[in-house]
């Protein structure tokens, strides 16, 4: 279908396109048995310039917005899940500095992120507050002209592997989400330290580690906007990241769709292709119209968000739901296609169907995005 990228939209995604056939796929499958992260693969992308395609043409990226960075994720993650999911987090650890920053943080930061020196993070979820930020317990206490941290952050992306990592603590308890601040530390900080690697079901190529500061002391300036919006900017962030999960899901179905019409072709039962009977036909057609749906709702918001729109939550939430849900059954259908070689490991739709299910939980739970979409509607409703 024509969803009229332009000739630099249309680039990009070939630049994507060949890192994924050319980097992804010869590893995926070894970076996933053995956890590994895949900074060359990153490092690729930075050289092809695709590191920057978010970030303002000032601060040294491409200029573009969400739709760049959808059309980016979506062609890796058709190769790989994990991979596209480092790549990603960058964006959603950068974000937050794009939205709030002051133009000394900007500069700071920003060129390199966009040239591929930093990897960034983003760290909301502790043990006890993930889809209620409310419950964030790790606090940032100013003291000369410092703010002192103190707290553990749980399951962060790219955490131990980033360079950058914005960070959402307490500033004053009293005042609930008002009072959560958003904070830039730098890797290295003294008191700031890692948990262990995760030992995941799926994304295994993606690091996922325990964030721990024990009065970790960072400078005022890495406020990001001023003390008690880092709600604000956590929202603002997430609905952005959001299309971005969006495309994540659809290149991930897409890329288990191609796998299940590949061996539908080559599989042979009663002298002929699986594919000549109808009960694969039909799997493989509902793929195609559910892939095709999401990317559709999928571009639409993105271009939506980069439109100017001032409110995107209820949008971004729909494209997140629909498109993770999707690719959950997708992958499902897949394995199904490909019958008993669909759960074995040298086939990579049983990864894939591992690497989908955490599309419904990161970013945001399907469940919590039904109710923000609710509420919108009721909402909206309300002023009619």
């Amino acid at each position: 279908m024509n969803y009229f990228i332009t000739e630099e939209q249309e680039e990009i995604r070939k630049l994507a396109e060949q890192i994924r056939e050319e980097k992804i796929l010869p590893v995926r499958e070894k970076y996933d048995r053995e956890g590994i992260f895949p900074r060359d693969i990153i490092d690729a992308c930075s050289q092809a310039g695709l590191s920057g395609v978010y970030i303002p043409e000032e601060y040294g990226g491409f200029g573009g917005g969400v739709m760049e960075l959808v059309i980016v994720t979506e062609e890796l993650s058709v190769g790989c899940l994990g991979t596209s999911t480092s790549y990603a987090a960058t964006a959603l650890g950068t974000f937050p500095i794009i939205i709030a920053g002051n133009e000394e943080q900007k500069k700071k930061y920003l060129p390199g992120i966009a040239a591929g020196e930093f990897i960034a993070a983003f760290a909301l979820t502790e043990a006890d507050a993930g889809s209620d930020p409310g419950g964030i317990k790790t606090t940032a206490v100013k003291k000369d002209g410092k703010y002192i941290l103190n707290g553990t952050k749980q399951w962060i992306t790219n955490g131990g592997e980033a360079d950058v990592y914005t960070i959402i603590a307490q500033t004053d308890k009293t005042r609930g989400l008002r009072g959560l601040s958003a904070f830039i530390v730098e890797k290295d900080t003294p008191g700031f330290t890692y948990g262990k690697k995760e030992d995941k079901l799926g994304i295994r190529a993606s690091a996922t580690r325990e964030l721990v500061f024990e009065d970790c002391a960072i400078p005022e300036e890495n406020l990001l906007g001023v003390p008690g919006t880092g709600i604000i900017t956590t929202l603002k962030t997430l609905d952005r990241a959001r299309a971005g999960v969006a495309a994540q899901a659809v290149g991930l179905a897409e890329g288990a769709m191609r796998e299940a019409i590949k061996y539908s072709r080559e599989r042979h039962q009663f002298d002929k292709p699986i594919s000549a009977f109808q009960a694969v036909q039909h799997i493989l057609a509902d793929m195609a119209i559910q892939v095709e749906a999401a990317r559709a709702l999928t571009y639409s918001v993105a271009r939506h968000i980069d439109g100017g729109a001032k409110k995107f939550s209820k949008e971004a939430a729909i494209a997140k739901t629909f498109a993770t849900d999707m690719a959950m059954k997708v992958t499902i259908d897949a394995i199904q296609v490909l019958g008993g070689y669909g759960y074995m490991r040298e086939y990579p739709v049983e990864k894939m169907m591992r690497d989908a299910k955490i599309l419904q939980i990161y970013e945001g739970t399907n469940q919590i995005q039904r109710n923000e979409i609710a509420a919108s509607l009721i909402k909206e409703a309300a002023k009619a």
